[in-house]
């Protein structure tokens, strides 16, 4: 029967709480695991205006008498027995969906877009809709993030030297590990944890080491072979380290920081690439001139990093450095390294 439909000769408060049993079945999630399921704080935002206007405890007592009846005739569920608060999942059949609960998940979506846009956090948003067990989500068929370079394997790693970095982060304490560096040198040290960051392949751990104060540097798991978190340890925290700023400067791929005035002339898809996501906040565009091989001119402040390097590079001859001339002297370094490999492989016979 549709929650709109009244029966004859049934009382109207009898009817409004059917209609209250059907909204909150409607809002629960079918068969979830318990940490997307739905408290009871929770349906009271999604569901309050079918509770009237009384004081939040009546309220509350009302919606606890329907869970229970609900619970009773094996309509729903409580995912987590005795944790608190309890979070209930529909059980049987699928429902339509409530159009109360849409309301309030349009809600949900006005704001996390509204909060994500004018910031630029994109990236945030996509995770939040991801793994946001309390909000909207679109699953991995519905939702992916592509990355616009080359995809390398992701490097092999220890599982439990990774369950130890995460454990030490969590409980902020001093993680203690044996590594090899690039040269394949071993060693031993306490390290104190700031963040972890993904870059391309390889996660990287940002962390003071023993004793120092500064810098924060950062670690590459694969070259830990054994790491202990010291759960009676509590690990330091670096003064003024903040994770976004440290990407930002482009210490996530080993920059020092350094902000240039960036000069370029650009054209083809690199041009139409630049208008629509600048480089940076303050960056600046013009027309080139008529007779111009290129098609405009672009300033913008960014990190001199690694990553601008291979950026710069990877777009060809759609890209010319202008300024600074540091930076225009290290692509010419590694063009006319890179012709000269071509012009003799080129030369050599089969």
């Amino acid at each position: 029967m549709p929650p709109s439909t009244k029966v004859a000769g049934m009382p109207a408060t009898h009817q409004a709480r059917i209609e209250r049993l059907k909204r909150i079945e409607r809002a629960l999630p079918l068969g979830a695991a318990p940490v997307n399921c739905l408290d009871g704080t929770q349906l009271l935002e999604i569901l309050g205006d079918a509770y009237g206007e009384g004081s939040p405890e009546a309220r509350r007592r009302a919606l606890q008498r329907d869970l229970e009846a609900l619970v009773k005739d094996g309509c729903i569920e409580a995912a987590n027995h005795g944790g608190k608060p309890l979070r209930y999942r529909r059980v049987g059949t699928d429902l339509d969906d409530d159009p109360a609960v849409w309301d309030y998940t349009l809600l949900q979506i006005r704001d996390l877009v509204a909060e994500a846009l004018p910031k630029g956090r994109l990236d945030r948003l996509w995770q939040r809709l991801l793994a946001d067990a309390d909000g909207p989500r679109l699953d991995e068929t519905h939702l992916r993030m592509v990355p616009d370079t080359l995809r390398l394997q992701p490097v092999e790693l220890y599982p439990q030297v990774l369950s130890a970095v995460i454990e030490a982060l969590a409980r902020r304490c001093v993680l203690r590990v044996s590594y090899r560096d690039a040269e394949g040198v071993g060693g031993e040290a306490c390290l104190h944890p700031q963040a972890l960051v993904q870059r391309g392949p390889i996660p990287y751990l940002f962390a003071m080491k023993n004793d120092e104060e500064e810098p924060v540097r950062l670690y590459a798991l694969h070259r830990m072979t054994r790491a202990e978190a010291l759960a009676q340890t509590p690990a330091r925290v670096a003064e003024g380290f903040d994770l976004d700023q440290a990407i930002n400067q482009g210490l996530a791929d080993f920059g020092q920081g350094e902000i240039i005035d960036l000069e370029l002339r650009v054209r083809g898809y690199i041009a139409t690439l630049l208008t629509a996501c600048p480089m940076g906040p303050a960056q600046r565009l013009e027309d080139e001139p008529a007779d111009s091989d290129y098609d405009l001119r672009l300033w913008a402040r960014v990190p001199s990093t690694g990553q601008l390097l291979r950026w710069v590079l990877g777009a060809g001859d759609n890209v010319e450095v202008v300024a600074p001339p540091d930076l225009r002297r290290v692509l010419a370094v590694q063009a006319a390294k890179m012709a000269a490999i071509y012009r003799r492989r080129a030369r050599t016979p089969r």
